[in-house]
């Protein structure tokens, strides 16, 4: 159990704030809190979360981060992470982005799951999670810090809203009969050369089971997934750094395709 002071917690969760409204990075919160202190980093997030609702923003959805082994094991933890979608970090497929929104941005490829029912029962199951899903998307999401220069730990990202951006969904809606979750193959191509290539199997195995981890966890925080809401269940791939203007295009086998397309403007 965290021992953070709640001004502590307060003083972390300010300077996030600060950070995203500035545009200018802050230092790493683990100066003052544990690195490891993964509750301490989501009361931080609750307590923004809280805040940018209360400010007028609209949750439409959760993300799943950390789904990759390798990655969890880079930052010492054995489950993934998750963070909130606001309805203002979502950008349709091809729509300009402008690079002046974020501070250190990446991207990744992911299977979105947009649901037709709500997920808010205990002991849910993989069966529950397939029933509620009304389609499938292809998803990038532009990951981005406001510590800076990613010097992250696991209680950063945790507190950061794991460490999210915006994300960018596709146009072409699929049931989930039409392909397959687990071996789908993935790539991210940039200036036509493949920057990110993946599959279904690298997001916990398969993106339902992702998906079904976010919803026990939801129900257990008292945020659980409604219908409507849009899952974004994990990188498929390594993620990559955007590196100026361009088109970053994302394709997933029997999914679809979608385009993150960047701007210099303000």
């Amino acid at each position: 159990m965290s021992t953070i002071s709640h001004d502590d917690i307060e003083r972390a969760a300010s300077q996030l704030r600060q950070a995203h409204e500035s545009g200018v990075p802050c230092a790493p919160l683990n100066q003052f809190i544990p690195a490891t202190d993964i509750e301490a980093g989501y009361a931080i997030q609750n307590m923004n979360t809280d805040y940018w609702i209360a400010e007028g923003r609209k949750l439409v959805g959760r993300k799943t981060g950390l789904t990759s082994k390798a990655v969890q094991n880079q930052l010492g933890v054995n489950q993934p992470d998750f963070g909130m979608l606001f309805s203002d970090m979502a950008y349709a497929d091809g729509e300009d982005i402008s690079l002046s929104r974020m501070l250190q941005p990446k991207v990744e490829g992911e299977i979105a799951f947009i649901l037709g029912q709500d997920l808010d029962s205990d002991h849910l199951t993989l069966a529950d999670v397939i029933s509620a899903i009304d389609y499938a998307v292809c998803a990038i999401e532009i990951v981005d810090s406001r510590i800076a220069d990613w010097q992250i730990k696991i209680m950063d990202t945790v507190a950061d809203n794991a460490s999210s951006g915006l994300y960018v969904l596709g146009s072409e809606p699929r049931k989930l009969g039409e392909f397959d979750p687990q071996l789908c193959g993935m790539v991210i191509e940039h200036r036509g050369e493949p920057i990110s290539t993946g599959a279904g199997a690298a997001c916990l195995g398969n993106p339902l089971h992702a998906t079904l981890w976010l919803a026990k966890i939801m129900v257990d925080v008292k945020r659980p997934l409604k219908k409507g809401d849009t899952v974004l269940s994990g990188a498929l791939g390594p993620m990559v750094s955007v590196t100026g203007e361009g088109v970053y295009e994302l394709r997933i086998d029997g999914v679809g395709s979608v385009r993150a397309s960047f701007v210099d403007g303000k």
